[in-house]
């Protein structure tokens, strides 16, 4: 069984995932409705994404240190470039970063994001990628998954992510791959790929992929935001170029979403898996999955409900 299917939720109407409101078109509607992912142009200002790039070097150069941030390294490049850019590859968790998630509270963004989720928005995972460039080894790609196989709440409807290109994306530099339409199946089983020096921790991909499945490649500028459901199979190629390809994102909950149960479902073993990194961390006895999401999820507005 998938958790995707312990909650169904019934919908009515022509629109399933997104609510009626006056932002979206009813053509950009409709192709979030048949595609699961919805392209604003420059919907993040340069100087805002000046200001999170500034923050993110601080943090490389552990001038501050975000509690609670996990902060992914290629320890292998740490002896050549010490602690700056060229080393990190993600900053996972940044809600305790004052600047960086004022991302998760730019009333632009908040502005679609409500189209997706209703009025009371938590933000519940945060992430600045820094994709440093790639060799053989594929060290960065991160394999084609589903978001929700990461997230015990529901209902899948109510949940986005925003995504902003925080400089040019392409395919050169490995921007976002995504099989448009897929965000309608349900929760697929995931795992470690079976590829020999491909495999970052928690970075999770379909373990029976259909290579016939049409991808397009988002290529994006800066300040452009992607918004995408989180059963939309997604995924990011490597980096060719000699530069970094950053970006920063948030998924975005209702608060009327809740809790499941993941026991005997496909996401059961990345429960195990979460909490085993999270006692190390912090050094707790007894974790509940759900608590890690508790201490994760910050209001962004209107009113705590359930998360």
């Amino acid at each position: 069984p998938t958790s995707a299917q312990v909650s169904a939720v019934p919908h009515t109407g022509r629109f399933r995932y997104t609510l009626d409101n006056d932002v979206l078109t009813t053509e950009q509607r409709q192709f979030y409705e048949d595609n699961g992912y919805l392209l604003i142009k420059k919907l993040v200002s340069d100087e805002d994404i000046e200001r999170f790039r500034r923050e993110f070097i601080r943090i490389c150069k552990r001038e501050v240190k975000p509690p609670g941030a996990m902060i992914m390294k290629n320890e292998a490049l740490r002896s050549q470039y010490g602690q700056s850019e060229k080393v990190v590859n993600k900053v996972q968790d940044f809600q305790e970063d004052e600047e960086l998630f004022r991302y998760c509270t730019l009333p632009e963004v908040l502005r679609y994001v409500e189209c997706f989720t209703g009025p009371n928005i938590m933000a519940m995972h945060t992430m600045l990628i820094n994709k440093l460039p790639d060799s053989d080894k594929q060290t960065f790609l991160h394999p084609m998954h589903q978001d929700l196989h990461y997230f015990p709440f529901r209902p899948a409807a109510r949940i986005v992510c925003a995504w902003t290109a925080m400089e040019r994306a392409d395919q050169d530099n490995g921007c976002l791959v995504v099989q448009p339409g897929t965000h309608k199946q349900s929760l697929k089983p995931h795992g470690y790929p079976q590829w020999e020096g491909k495999t970052n921790r928690l970075f999770h991909g379909l373990l029976d992929e259909d290579e016939k499945t049409p991808r397009v490649h988002l290529v994006m500028e800066k300040g452009d935001t992607v918004f995408f459901h989180p059963l939309l199979i997604h995924g990011s190629g490597i980096n060719k170029t000699s530069g970094f390809r950053k970006s920063i994102s948030c998924h975005f909950a209702s608060s009327e979403c809740y809790y499941i149960d993941v026991k005997n479902t496909t996401q059961e073993h990345l429960e195990k898996e979460v909490l085993e990194i999270a006692g190390k961390k912090y050094d707790l006895p007894s974790v509940e999955l759900k608590d890690v999401w508790h201490f994760r999820g910050r209001l962004v507005q209107g009113e705590r409900i359930n998360l």
